[in-house]
């Protein structure tokens, strides 16, 4: 019997799980993806500038400094998903008005100021991050805001969920 398609959500969100993967983040892997018309714009991952060294090398100075999620940005090096990828848009010359952003967590609130200039219709995320003023902000800029979990993907085709239950095993890196 084959196994159903996934709805587009499905399908965008888990490929936000996929991009994240490339993240060089130490606190948190995020993914995010532009999408219009069911196409893919733009794709982008936390991490450090492009050409710089990555927190791996460098540490991370809000761990250092034990600063909780959602404070203090400044101190960070990295930029985020979303950022990354509304700057690729930027950089090809792709227009990101009336796309869809999927997310693999919420945006903090700098990213939802960006995504509301962006033109970004909707933001579809997985993970909720709490940020109640990044909540208000897309509430009133009409940025319609909808929450669609999926199971995260994992290399060799066992999902995080699968692995945890015990179901299948994950496979071995080497």
């Amino acid at each position: 019997m084959e196994e159903p398609r996934p709805s587009f959500d499905e399908y965008f969100m888990r490929i936000c799980h996929v991009v994240k993967t490339r993240s060089t983040c130490l606190r948190r892997k995020v993914g995010a993806i532009l999408v219009k018309d069911r196409r893919i714009l733009a794709t982008g991952y936390n991490g450090a500038p492009k050409g710089l060294p990555h927190c791996a090398v460098t540490g991370c100075l809000r761990q250092k400094l034990n600063v909780p999620p959602g404070e203090r940005h400044e101190l960070c090096r990295g930029l985020h998903a979303e950022q990354n990828a509304l700057l690729q848009a930027a950089v090809f010359g792709v227009s990101t008005r009336g796309a869809t952003l999927y997310c693999t967590t919420f945006p903090c609130t700098i990213c939802a100021k960006m995504l509301i200039n962006a033109e970004i219709k909707e933001v579809v995320y997985d993970s909720d991050y709490e940020d109640p003023l990044s909540k208000e902000l897309l509430r009133q800029a009409g940025i319609r805001v909808r929450r669609v979990h999926v199971d995260e993907p994992v290399w060799g085709g066992v999902s995080e969920a699968e692995a945890r239950a015990g179901r299948r095993s994950l496979p071995s890196t080497g």
